[in-house]
This record gives C-alpha cells, structure tokens and sequence, in this order.
C-alpha cells in the first residue's frame, strides 16, 4: 500500500475524527453579535496558562495561501476579519476588503438569523471602531470565530452554515478524475492541505506534494493535475498527518526527522503496537511504560525473546507504518516511508539491539536512537546532527539492510576530532562492522582476538593507562589526546615513540612500588605476544574498518582499567 493511501485508510480510523472539508485550528477570540449586528461582547477562548495558548477549534477547512489574498469560511485573523493588525500591515486594507466581498456574497439571500446578522456586522463594521475597552489590545493578530448572542454554539456550527459551506466548497470544483490514491472519479484538489508540525518547517506548513515549476510538470497539466488526488483523499491524508504530528503517542523525533507511526489493527492492539514502538525508539515514554503491565513486556522483548511469546496478539495481523518528513523550504522530504507486519519490526528491532550490545553498556541503560544521534554531531549539539544520516540509519534499522557508510565516517572522524571513545560511539562501530562488513566483533574484552587493529587499540589503551598511573592527574595531555588520529590510521609512525614513552613512565612507576608495574608490562607483553611475529608487526596504516576494531579495542581495555585499581597480579580474565 502506499504512503498516501496508508494515510487515507489510516484517516478512516481516527476517532472525533474532523470531517470533510473542516480543520482545526487556534482560535484566540470570539466575537458575540445581537441580531442587528452590532457586537454585544468580545470572549478571550484562550487557555489561563502563561502562553495564553488559543483554543484548537473545528472550523471550515483553512484556504491554502501563497501569495494571494483568500479569506476563510466564517473565520479568519483579525486583518481579514476586522481591517486590524499589530504591525505595518501593507496589505491589511485589501484583506478586510476581500473577506467582506466574499461574505457578503455567499450571505446574500440567507436567512439564518445568526448569518444574517453576521451580514449586517460586515455592512456596518469599520476598522476605526476597533477600541478598548470592547477590543483588548491582545485581539491583534489572533483568529476570530463568531456567535449569535445567547447561544452557545459558533457560527460556523449552525446548520444554515454548514449547508452554504457546502455549496461554498463545491464553488469551483474540477471535473472528475480518476483518483491515484482511492481509485475513484472525483474532483481533483488543485492545492493540497499544508502539512503543519514538522519540525524545521514553516509555522504556516509545508506541501508534501506540490508542483510549482515548469520541471515539475507533464504533458502541460498545472499543480495538482499532474498527481490527481481527490479533493477527499487530500483531505483525509493531510488530516491523518496533521493529527499524528499532534500527538505525541504518534510522533518521536528521529535527528532531523519529524517521524510519525500508526498501526492498522483492532483499537487494542492498535494502541499497544505505538506504545510499544514509542518505548523502542524513545526513553521518555518507555519510561511511562515501566509503570503499566507491558512495561515487563517492553523488557523481555529487549531481551531478545520473540513477539509470539511476549505479545502474541501482536504477532500476525497488525500491520504497521513508519513515516519521517524532514523540511525542504515550502515543502517537505520523505526521509524514509516502511510498512511491514510489527512482528517484523520487532524482529528487527532485536537486531538492532544485538548488533549494538557491549559490554561495559552506557550508563544510561538502553540510549534512545537520538543519543547515539548526538555522537556524530560536532559539539554534541542536536543541531549539528548530519541531517540525512538519522533517516537513512532509521529507514535501516525498520528494514533490517545495511547500516549507511556516512554513519561509520561520521562516528571515526568524530573519534579522530575530540578523542572521545565512548560506549555509545563504540557501539556504533561495532554494528556497522557485523552488519555491513560480516565482520566477527566482541561484546566484551576479547583477550584471544588476533585482528591487528583490535590489538593495537588494547595496547594503546594499555600505553595510556601506564602514563595514568605515573603521572596521576598531573597531565595536560594525554597520550590518546595527542596521538590517537594517528595511532589509529598510521600506527607504525607512533607506536616506537610511545613505547619509548612508556618505558619512561614505567621507571617512574617502580619508585612507588613493583605492583602496578609489574601487573602492566605482564599486560603489555600478552598483547604484543598476539602480534604478527613478521619483520614489523605493526602495520603502516588500518583501514576503516581496523580503526574501528582500534576504537573497540581501545574502548574494551580502557574499560578493564577502571573496574580493578589494586596491586594485584593482573590475570588475562582480569583483562
């Protein structure tokens, strides 16, 4: 199925969902009008917090606006509704202009007591009535609905109103086409719905399919002609995805990637499959989970056990969708679009998981995907993130391929930067090497593993530990902050000078005792012991692949140094 059908169907499901031909939007003020149209009251609807957060009304579906001058049904910002704004306002006379032609020509002949005095409200309203105390200054700029005065429901909420928006929403429509989303003839929307939410993206939202060039066009057809979805289908995609967008049981943050989810199943199961993908991908909500049942589920399933035997309602027959938008301008990217059974997903999930396992694990426990996302930025800011590495690793793990090589330069030329060789970085290299390269990788200290990198990196880690031990803290700059870039790409025209180095430190490790002295060359000689007994054991240059092994190698040492301290003679299961 495709992405924009998932969505149709997915719209189909929703509950309250907004019908055909409605939105929902922040609405900040109402207007009250007495029969004759004069205004009787002006009723803040936003929220007591410290925002003042307006209130998320189902109104008339909003126009699509570029550079034109098109009011909305009923409703719109005071510039339109009033000839009022808080700025300049270049425009704001020929938008109040526009919005009460337009009403009055869709009121003409009506009835309806409150659309007749919304008639005469616009007959008789002039911008220079706009004053306190009536008019709060904060009325500036916010969207404004109306009310007939003694009634509780909206103006756009009357049946004579729903039934001219009706008619006013049939105005113009185009002949019908096949639709490439639903298969059936109807009108083709010209303009799709703006997509609002994503991260990046315009405040006013972005298109996910739109033509404005001639490139982007065939065969002479204008805007939406060239992809004919109907005006329904548009509808019920862009609402599908606007109310995901809302909703944070729908929606994670995937690096630059607004990523939303929902699964086609029974309610129950629906609600527990985005739960459970929720909690995967994001500790927050696997933390709300820890407090419910499936909290032990979420563990058990991290701990590699099969779904049938987790959640075997889940197992067959909930399919699941995964889609992430980036911004691009106006517009929006599909960074990565999966849909698959979830007992696929979470197969591959376990995989992730297996392929990312180390030992020692971060300290954090199960890092969230953007965690190991902050790795590759400079800085470690989120902003910094390589904006198509995150979708191509995500699009990676729900599909089960290869991890992309950007991911593995990234996480090497970080390492080389700040030197920082941390199990989350290590982690990284470790999955790329048993997913992309069939390579054969520790969980754990391997003191048996013979791979010249791997080697290199625990003799490294060995050599750093020995400067530690001499010189304490009293160090500016460590051996691996000076020499690690080089260590790991050029080991042959760095490790005579540490090892010169080391002989140093050990002689000035003696004087406080033969212990640790003792215990580190005994660790030293295993290691080089493993070495390639040829004319120069250790080789002119490692490629990726080996300078990972390197930071492995380099991590899984380092790491025994900081679970034993005393003077003890150190054995290799010690290591």
């Amino acid at each position: 199925m495709s992405m924009l059908a998932s969505l149709v169907r997915a719209y189909d499901r929703l509950p309250d969902k907004v019908p055909f031909g409605y939105s929902t939007e922040k609405i900040g003020f109402c207007v009250v009008l007495d029969p004759d149209g004069s205004v009787s009251e002006v009723i803040d609807l936003r929220a007591d917090d410290k925002k003042r957060s307006p209130r998320a009304l189902q109104v008339p579906q909003a126009v699509k606006r570029t550079v034109g001058i098109s009011p909305n049904f009923l409703w719109d910002k005071t510039a339109y509704v009033l000839g009022v704004t808080a700025g300049e306002g270049k425009r704001t006379a020929e938008e109040h202009s526009r919005f009460r032609e337009r009403h009055l020509e869709w009121l003409a002949g009506e009835t309806d007591a409150g659309l007749v005095a919304l008639t005469r409200f616009l007959e008789s309203w002039s911008p220079a009535a706009f004053a306190p105390p009536a008019w709060p200054d904060e009325v500036k700029d916010q969207n404004l609905v109306f009310r007939l005065a003694g009634e509780r429901r909206f103006m756009h909420d009357r049946p004579a109103a729903e039934a001219l928006w009706a008619r006013v929403g049939a105005e113009g429509a185009s002949d019908p086409q096949a639709c490439l989303v639903t298969g059936a003839a109807a009108p083709v929307a010209r303009l799709h719905p703006s997509v609002k939410g994503v991260w990046g993206a315009q405040s006013s939202g972005a298109s996910l399919v739109s033509f404005n060039l001639d490139a982007f066009t065939s065969y002479g057809h204008e805007q939406g002609d060239n992809a004919p979805v109907s005006e329904a289908a548009a509808f019920a995609y862009t609402t599908a995805l606007n109310t995901f967008l809302a909703d944070r049981n729908h929606r994670i943050q995937i690096g630059d990637a607004s990523t939303v989810f929902w699964a086609d199943a029974s309610a129950a199961a629906a609600a527990k499959a985005e739960s459970f993908f929720c909690a995967f991908f994001d500790t927050v909500a696997a933390e709300k989970l820890a407090t419910l049942k499936i909290g032990t589920q979420l563990e058990r399933i991290r701990q590699g056990q099969r779904l049938e035997e987790v959640a075997p309602d889940l197992a067959q027959g909930v399919r699941f969708c995964v889609l992430g938008l980036a911004p691009n301008a106006a517009r929006l990217s599909v960074r990565f679009w999966w849909e698959n059974d979830f007992g696929t997903l979470t197969a591959h999930y376990q995989r992730y998981l297996d392929d990312m396992r180390l030992d020692p694990p971060p300290r954090e426990g199960w890092p969230p995907l953007w965690r190991y996302l902050i790795e590759l930025a400079a800085q470690g800011k989120r902003e910094n993130v390589p904006p198509l590495i995150a979708g191509e690793w995500m699009r990676a793990i729900l599909s089960g391929s290869a991890y992309p090589l950007t991911l593995f330069s990234t996480v090497l030329m970080r390492i080389r930067a700040d030197g920082d060789i941390n199990a989350l970085r290590a982690s990284i290299l470790k999955s790329v090497l048993i997913r992309n390269f069939a390579k054969e990788v520790p969980v754990a200290l391997d003191p048996a593993n013979t791979n010249k990198g791997y080697i290199l990196g625990r003799l490294f880690a060995v050599y750093e530990e020995v400067q530690r031990a001499a010189l304490g803290g009293n160090v500016n700059a460590t051996i691996k902050d000076k020499f690690y870039g080089a260590a790991s790409a050029s080991p042959q025209k760095v490790f005579r000078t540490l090892d010169a180095g080391a002989q140093n430190h050990f002689s000035k490790l003696r004087k406080h005792g033969p212990g640790r002295a003792v215990n580190l060359e005994k660790l030293l000689t295993s290691i080089t012991d493993l070495m390639d007994p040829g004319d120069d054991p250790i080789p002119a240059a490692l490629g990726a692949s080996e300078q990972a092994l390197f930071g492995l190698g380099y991590y899984h040492q380092r790491s025994t140094f900081f679970r034993k301290h005393d003077d003890t003679p150190m054995t290799e299961a010690s290591e």
